[in-house]
């Protein structure tokens, strides 16, 4: 498909398919310079597993950027849930575990909409002043890692279906059921309207203030997901676990790449599948190579600009 743009031809790709496009040709030259060393089997196994987590966060901020909002507080939350779910689990109670971590995250995310819808606070100041109440909670009760995963619950982090790992059939489940909302369901339509504008959508009849406390509720429980499964591989709970792994700005960052507007209404979860894998399919290629960790942030900021001017550059056109 192609299209004339200032009297050129250009492809008429859209966010998603260009993230992807650019993710085969990271993989392709990953082929080239690392040889028969970067796609084997325990490189792509590898890959797969370092992408879940930081997945499962990121579709659930591509609901919260979506509608128009956003969600820092999501890295300090992965920690609160890795905490309360092993700690409850060393009892035995693994079930019961799972639903303390998914119950907290849920009051989060319901704390946090309903500060920025009906306090009127900003999305980054609300969700920041949350990171700031969890982060005191964690600094003062714990000094390490806390609790203990029973052998059963870290199959989820550990085993694989032939080169597929569990945790990344997880990741695949919760990004198809936030895909199926988006766009399958009457909610998925009004975060789209909200995320495009506000008081279109108000006149419209939808229900504004609902609709963005649903998206946050849904994001911090993508979250709790998220510290479920890294308490599965640590086989317990740790107060810095979601912040050392930066998943507040790194989901944002895997968001952005894939084609969502930060500003709401545009973009989708397919997208935010490619911007995380990229991100992964890079950190794999840098480690292969042995890439200096300054440069690789530097190589990493660089292609999230290129990719925000490239969007921004063919949406004005």
């Amino acid at each position: 498909m192609s299209e004339k743009v200032g009297g050129r031809l250009s492809l008429g790709f859209r966010p998603a398919q260009v993230v992807f496009l650019a993710l085969l040709a990271v993989v392709a030259i990953g082929a080239i310079v690392g040889g028969g060393e970067f796609l084997t089997l325990e490189t792509v196994v590898g890959i797969q597993q370092r992408s879940a987590a930081l997945g499962i966060v990121a579709v659930g901020q591509t609901l919260a950027i979506l509608a128009g909002s956003l969600d820092l507080s999501v890295a300090v939350l992965i920690s609160l849930t890795s905490l309360v779910a092993a700690e409850i689990m060393q009892t035995g109670d693994v079930a019961g575990g799972i639903a303390a971590a998914l119950a907290v995250s849920a009051v989060v995310g319901l704390v946090n909409g309903v500060v920025i819808t009906k306090l009127k606070v900003h999305a980054f100041i609300a969700t920041l002043g949350m990171t700031l109440v969890i982060k005191g909670v964690l600094d003062h009760l714990y000094d390490g890692p806390a609790g203990r995963v029973p052998d059963s619950f870290q199959h989820l982090g550990y085993d694989r279906i032939g080169p597929i790992p569990v945790s990344a059939m997880l990741w695949a489940c919760v990004a198809l059921a936030c895909w199926f909302v988006l766009t399958r369901t009457r909610m998925g339509y009004q975060v789209y309207a909200v995320g495009g504008d506000v008081e279109v959508a108000r006149l419209s009849g939808v229900r504004t203030d609902r609709v963005v406390i649903v998206t946050h509720v849904l994001c911090s429980l993508c979250a709790g997901i998220a510290g479920l499964l890294l308490a599965s591989r640590l086989g317990a709970g740790a107060p810095t676990v979601g912040t050392d792994g930066g998943y507040d700005l790194e989901s944002i960052a895997a968001v952005v790449l894939g084609g969502t507007a930060l500003a709401g209404g545009k973009g989708g979860v397919g997208g935010t599948v490619g911007g995380v894998l990229l991100l992964a399919v890079l950190d794999s290629l840098f480690n292969l190579l042995e890439v200096d960790s300054f440069f690789k942030d530097v190589v990493r900021g660089v292609v999230i600009v290129a990719a925000v001017v490239i969007y921004v550059r063919r949406r004005k056109s």
